[in-house]
């Protein structure tokens, strides 16, 4: 468990290096069937901004947790990317795009951390 907070960590610092917004960490480890125990929701302004933002979380994980994706999808269009690190699942959204899927509410007993952005 320890580890799997460790990595949460990492993709945190690696969202705010390159100023990912609306930071929420949603706990679903008290939900049955779901398929990661955390989520990890952030959004980037662009399509760079979104890539830049999956790279440093690659980076921050691989070099601070020794973890590497599983898979990373949607970089083609980069308005939603997924990254699958197993228990911890994070979604870098454009701002339309997230609002639209509104994934934080899509677990109505998930514990949500808001992550406060770097400025």
């Amino acid at each position: 468990m320890n580890e799997t907070k460790e990595l949460i960590q990492h993709i945190i610092e690696g969202i705010q290096e390159k100023k990912g917004k609306r930071t929420i960490v949603a706990d679903l480890t008290s939900i049955s069937d779901t398929i990661a125990n955390y989520f990890i929701i952030c959004q980037g302004n662009s399509p760079s901004q979104v890539t830049a933002i999956v790279e440093s979380v690659r980076d921050f994980a691989r070099k601070g947790a020794d973890a590497r994706p599983y898979a990373v999808d949607g970089l083609r269009n980069a308005s939603w990317v997924a990254m699958d690190y197993a228990d911890v699942l994070v979604h870098v959204f454009l701002p339309e795009t997230r609002d639209f899927y509104d994934l934080e509410h899509l677990w109505a007993d998930a514990k949500l951390t808001e992550i406060p952005d770097l400025d």
